[in-house]
């Protein structure tokens, strides 16, 4: 289980402004610290993760359909990369699709959280995801418990 006293640095990968937003007001009602970057398209994350050197983000949340680079194309490079595989990646997104959700599995995200619209609803999946997750978290949930719910799993 993660130290939720110590800060946790937390990239955002999304290109939409009004999401990143309350993505942003969402981590400041924690009850841990946390610190955001954000970037707006997978060509910047990609560049954002190869010049980190020291301060390595704890957890990336990534959005699958950004512009110039998409979100399954940067998970399947981090996942790639010796130096970034560690990096723990929560999928973001508003889509649902059954396959996708299991090639992302496949691809080694660590959960998969879809974006509700109610912000009470979103909040609650940010902070479970963030206290499941610790730091350079290497391994996955089984695949029942990959998909971050609010709700009882339909079997």
């Amino acid at each position: 289980m993660p130290d939720l006293a110590r800060s946790r640095y937390i990239l955002l990968a999304d290109d939409d402004n009004d999401d990143t937003s309350i993505f942003q007001e969402i981590l400041e009602e924690l009850p841990f610290p946390t610190q955001l970057a954000v970037v707006h398209n997978g060509e910047q994350l990609m560049e954002f993760l190869y010049e980190r050197k020291e301060e390595f983000p704890d957890v990336l949340f990534l959005d699958l359909n950004m512009p110039r680079k998409n979100g399954f194309d940067c998970l399947t490079e981090i996942k790639g990369d010796e130096r970034l595989k560690k990096l723990p990646v929560i999928i973001f997104t508003t889509s649902h699709e059954d396959s996708v959700i299991n090639l992302l599995y496949k691809t080694g995200a660590q959960y998969y959280i879809r974006k509700p619209n109610n912000v009470e609803q979103l909040r609650n999946l940010i902070e479970l995801a963030l206290t499941l997750t610790g730091p350079r978290t290497i391994s996955q949930p089984s695949k029942e418990k990959f998909v971050l719910s609010l709700q009882p799993t339909k079997k």
